[in-house]
């Protein structure tokens, strides 16, 4: 089972890295934002977008699949570690910076789901000895 957490959980944060990827090369396309028909259209009309909807689809498709087996706590922290991976990917994609809060903040996340994890894996284990 906890195979079955690790595929579906690093399916999940691709599917939501790529889609927000997708999300900023559609609005760099885009430019400028404005609300406008002529914005909307030139949204419509970026392939990204529709990258980006295919994969918010699934993975609304892997976090429903997920949450029939996975215990909610650590699934619930765990889809957010898309977070890191998106930071981590607009640096290299799009130079951006990660400055000491981002490093923070990143650790926390990180550090967030591996408590919750372990703990979860312990009152597993006091369960099976019970």
């Amino acid at each position: 089972m906890r195979r079955f957490y690790a595929i579906g959980f690093l399916v999940l944060v691709c599917f939501d890295t790529i889609a927000q990827v997708c999300f900023k090369l559609t609005a760099n396309q885009a430019m400028p934002p404005e609300a406008s028909l002529a914005w909307l259209l030139r949204v419509a009309s970026e392939p990204w977008v529709y990258c980006a909807i295919g994969c918010y689809i699934g993975a609304f498709v892997t976090w429903m699949t997920l949450l029939e087996h996975a215990p909610i706590g650590p699934a619930f922290a765990a889809s957010h570690i898309e977070v890191v991976s998106v930071l981590a990917l607009s640096v290299w994609l799009f130079g951006e910076r990660m400055a000491t809060p981002q490093w923070i903040g990143s650790a926390m996340i990180v550090a967030g789901i591996v408590c919750l994890a372990a703990s979860e894996g312990e009152s597993d284990g006091d369960a099976r000895h019970a």
